[in-house]
């Protein structure tokens, strides 16, 4: 049965299917308690919370769901360049986005005293907190990290977007891994290599990630319904981690416009940018993004580069400017079809079935009774 594999067994969860955490406010608390309570397990992306703040997320977790859950985190939360990112070089920046800004009609904003959050100090948090699983993306928490989450029984959940990374995951001590493919929506998490150097997809990541480790793998990447999944489960996959399809639902935090682009025919062209973070993402193409790719040398780093969107995007969504915020998106967004995240759950599961139910159809019928292709003289 496709349900009882080392994923759901180490997680004690019913179903192979991870709903992804979105960052930057697009998670919410009712989507990854819905998947939780559906036998998945639901995330939430925190890499923009205050340590406070993560204690408080894991207590409203607890208290909508008693199944397991995972909390996001980003390993590196600056770019080697933020160490010479000064007032001047901010001003720089601002005065190219001036035009934005005034469209806006807003204040250029002031230097700030920080661009984001210190992770060292949001991971003691977690682990004070202790929720079931911590899923993290571009690198491997320390060593101490680590030894602290398995004396609280925490689930630790890497992601890699290549061999070495897996390997690296692995050698670590982390319990379960993440292959992230090129297709999925939002940022590429790459950690020993150039993320726009490291773009394979799931068809060759994950045999090739399969082969390298041992340890429990979950893909990640383009799978937006049950044929999705079975691909990757018949592909050697023990779970897998849907993004776009449940960010699209009613319940994430993600921003109507947001949602009505995932719906749209726009979302069959994205595109890889660093426009709206200083890090390379998966989007729907939109203006922000093709003026960015004509000058590269316009974008910050991160975390600089999404502070300075984050501070834009208020007023862009309250004037309908789809065209300025990030439309983060996978390559499979074109088979949306559900706005409600138990509905979504319910077709991934009655999909799933049906596809590999289908499969062993064929496998059965492939060759009829005495055919020349099965004989076997």
């Amino acid at each position: 049965m496709w349900i009882d594999t080392p994923v759901t067994r180490f997680l004690k969860i019913r179903y192979p299917i991870v709903q992804g955490p979105f960052g930057g406010g697009s998670s919410s608390v009712e989507l990854a308690a819905i998947v939780s309570n559906l036998g998945g397990l639901g995330s939430f992306g925190a890499q923009h919370l205050a340590p406070d703040r993560i204690k408080d997320l894991v207590a409203d977790l607890r208290e909508r769901t008693a199944a397991p859950f995972a909390v996001n985190l980003w390993v590196d939360n600056a770019d080697a360049a933020m160490a010479d990112f000064d007032a001047q070089a901010f001003a720089r920046h601002v005065e190219q986005l001036k035009p934005v800004f005034t469209s806006l009609g807003l204040d250029l904003p002031a230097f700030p005293n920080r661009f984001g959050q210190d992770f060292d100090e949001q991971a003691e948090a977690l682990i004070e907190a202790a929720p079931p699983a911590f899923s993290f993306v571009f690198g491997i928490p320390s060593p101490d990290i680590l030894k602290a989450c398995r004396e609280r029984g925490i689930v630790t959940i890497g992601n890699a977007t290549t061999v070495d990374e897996a390997r690296a995951i692995e050698e670590a001590g982390v319990d379960m891994l993440v292959a992230t493919g090129a297709e999925a929506g939002g940022h590429r998490v790459s950690f020993l290599h150039a993320a726009d150097a490291v773009l394979m997809g799931n068809f060759s990541l994950l045999p090739q990630v399969r082969d390298a480790v041992r340890l429990p793998v979950i893909l990640a990447g383009g799978i937006a319904d049950g044929r999705g999944i079975a691909a990757a489960l018949a592909l050697g996959a023990d779970a897998v981690q849907v993004g776009t399809a449940f960010l699209a639902c009613d319940e994430s935090g993600a921003e109507p416009l947001h949602k009505a682009a995932l719906f749209s025919e726009q979302a069959r062209q994205t595109t890889l940018t660093r426009a709206f973070s200083g890090r390379l993402a998966r989007s729907i193409r939109n203006g922000f993004s093709e003026h960015a790719a004509s000058d590269p040398g316009a974008i910050a780093p991160y975390p600089a580069q999404n502070w300075l969107v984050r501070a834009l995007r208020a007023a862009a969504v309250a004037q309908g400017r789809s065209d300025l915020i990030p439309l983060y998106a996978g390559q499979s967004a074109s088979l949306l079809h559900h706005h409600s995240a138990s509905e979504l759950f319910g077709a991934l599961v009655a999909e799933t079935d049906e596809a590999f139910r289908s499969a062993a159809g064929a496998s059965r019928n492939q060759y009829p009774p005495g055919s020349a292709a099965r004989s076997t003289t």
